[in-house]
């Protein structure tokens, strides 16, 4: 009786496929949800550097002066670079440089893994609460941009803090599938990606 309600508890009923899901299955997929909408909340970033590039050049042909222009366009390119992290980094598309790695095999190779990703984690933690922090005192402060747009500065901020935080949340994934030996890490694709 008590495995029954427990299983119960534990799993619940997929209604499209009929398949049973664990909470660590939904876990999964509530981090991979959280990894696309960050990826996808930085392809908007990069339209809005787009438009805002074809605004300032279309303005200026008509003689028109629209302020603060560039300076968005600088806050969206922030954006999607600090947005697209944690997506990059789950695909595998960040820069390694696995000379060392390539040869270990065995405990050796997982215990520099473990030892990278933790550092790696260690460091982006920094960098959120600090990324975090600093929008919150631009918030405090009232702090505003000195462009012509006066842009509270917070608002750019934040997607800084925003990208930052959910990149932690990607590495410490990674270091919980490391640590499992769960981890699946592609083949380098650097003799495909000849330039």
């Amino acid at each position: 009786m008590v495995t029954a309600s427990r299983r119960g508890s534990d799993a619940r009923r997929n209604l499209y496929t009929g398949a049973t899901t664990t909470t660590g299955d939904c876990v999964r997929r509530f981090l991979d949800l959280l990894y696309d909408g960050s990826a996808w909340l930085a392809a908007l970033a990069m339209v809005g550097v787009l438009l805002m590039v074809l605004l300032a050049i279309v303005s200026r042909q008509f003689g028109l002066h629209v302020a603060g222009t560039d300076a968005y366009a600088g806050y969206s390119m922030a954006a999607a670079g600090f947005l697209a992290l944690a997506h990059t980094l789950k695909r595998n598309e960040h820069i390694r440089v696995t000379l060392l790695l390539g040869r270990l095999k065995g405990k050796a190779h997982h215990a520099l893994e473990m030892w990278a990703l933790t550092a790696g984690a260690a460091l982006a933690g920094l960098f959120a609460f600090y990324s975090v922090r600093l929008a919150w005192v631009s918030l405090a402060l009232n702090d505003i941009s000195t462009g012509n747009d006066a842009t509270p500065l917070w608002i750019p901020q934040l997607t800084m803090a925003l990208g930052t935080v959910i990149l932690l949340v990607a590495l410490v994934d990674e270091w919980v599938l490391q640590l499992r030996g769960q981890r699946v890490v592609a083949s380098s694709g650097e003799m495909l990606r000849n330039e």
